[in-house]
């Protein structure tokens, strides 16, 4: 039996980047756009009246930002899953979008290249995070470390340290998707967003990880 479809709201103030936006993701077997709306007030009556999974907010919008509409359908629509598309390559816009209970940040220069991977991340829970934005996140985690600020225990979630753990062990990307009943192709997306937000290259760098992060004995 197939899936069901991904329900989409789509918020952009200009109506040809909505039309636009919309062949990409309609085009998609398991992406579908349910609801538009022109205005951040427009998205938050549309995510609450609408059944929608996920809803897609153009950061610069008139009467009511996407960053506002993120944070009103974040409250009142808590189901709903949320990604920020904007213009500008911006770490203030970008932390505050994940502030505001956003899944990612999109860039509209890229959004055919990006979009719909990050629809699919968002859907799958994990987060979406174009290159720059992993780059201003390792930055404002070591100046909060330099500055003595609490930072988290670990730069990689849970699930990225069990893998990291056994990639170390010497285990095949097979055997680690049994293991964790995942398919192998996840194991290698966790793998590369691994070694990108440590900025290694291979098994070898994960391994000394490993050792000094204390997943694994030397």
């Amino acid at each position: 039996m197939d899936s069901p479809r991904t329900r989409i709201l789509l918020a952009d103030d200009h109506t040809l980047v909505r039309r636009g936006l919309r062949l990409i993701l309609d085009a998609e077997p398991d992406l579908e756009v349910v609801a538009e709306a022109a205005d951040g007030a427009e998205a938050i009556e549309a995510a609450t009246t609408t059944e929608v999974d996920l809803a897609i907010l153009d950061i610069a919008m008139p009467r009511m930002t996407g960053l506002q509409a993120a944070r009103e359908i974040s409250r009142r629509a808590s189901g709903v899953r949320i990604l920020i598309l904007s213009m500008y390559d911006n770490e203030q816009y970008f932390f505050e979008s994940l502030k505001a209970g956003a899944s990612g940040y999109v860039l509209k220069s890229v959004a055919d290249r990006d979009l719909l991977e990050a629809c699919r991340a968002a859907m799958r829970g994990e987060p979406f995070l174009y290159p720059g934005a992993i780059t201003a996140l390792i930055r404002d985690y070591l100046q909060r470390d330099q500055d003595g600020g609490r930072i988290p225990d670990s730069i990689l979630t849970p699930r990225e340290e069990e893998i990291v753990k056994l990639i170390a062990e010497g285990h095949s990307s097979r055997e680690i998707a049994e293991t964790l009943v995942i398919s192998v192709k996840t194991v290698d997306r966790h793998r590369a967003n691994i070694l990108q937000k440590l900025g290694m290259r291979d098994r070898l760098d994960l391994a000394r990880y490993a050792i000094r992060a204390g997943l694994v004995e030397p």
